[in-house]
């Protein structure tokens, strides 16, 4: 099972990264309800997948990396690198402005392997940062770690 939710998650990124999301309703299911939406919740799959058009339209060259993955039979959680640059002015970005952002994706499966739930966390300084509002300097740059040293203490 949890293989089978690994390839559902892993569907829903790569659908995301290539602005192809005709696939969607293979991966998520027709009563999903995705927290992580701008203004709250987003119930439904077309209300989901028209979200998602959204991030295909404001950018581009939009790139993905797992730094590291975990799933059960219910769960799989990612800690994710997305980079990209913006087609147009959004969220405190202009256009042309490359973004490199880390987050933790976690989403739910049912018995299918399909998602009916998905949360998303950042850290707050680059959710400020991103929004345009540079947040204090704490600890340091976390956009500019280094993975591998993450991969090798697992």
């Amino acid at each position: 099972m949890a293989k089978k939710n690994l390839y559902a998650h892993r569907g829903v990124v790569k659908a995301i990264e290539s602005g192809d999301l005709s696939k969607l309703g293979d991966y998520i299911a027709e009563d999903a309800v995705d927290h992580a939406g701008e203004t709250g919740d987003i119930k439904g799959l077309e209300n989901i997948r028209a979200e998602m058009a959204k991030y295909a339209q404001h950018s581009e060259k939009m790139k993905s990396e797992v730094i590291k993955e975990l799933a059960d039979d219910e769960y799989v959680m990612a800690w994710l690198r997305f980079t990209g640059t913006m087609k147009e002015d959004q969220m405190g970005m202009k256009k042309g402005d490359n973004y490199n952002m880390t987050s933790i994706e976690v989403s739910k499966h049912n018995s299918d392997g399909k998602v009916t739930e998905h949360w998303s966390f950042m850290q707050p300084s680059e959710l400020m940062n991103m929004m345009g509002t540079p947040g204090p300097a704490v600890g340091g740059d976390t956009t500019k770690m280094k993975t591998d040293s993450v991969k090798k203490s697992y």
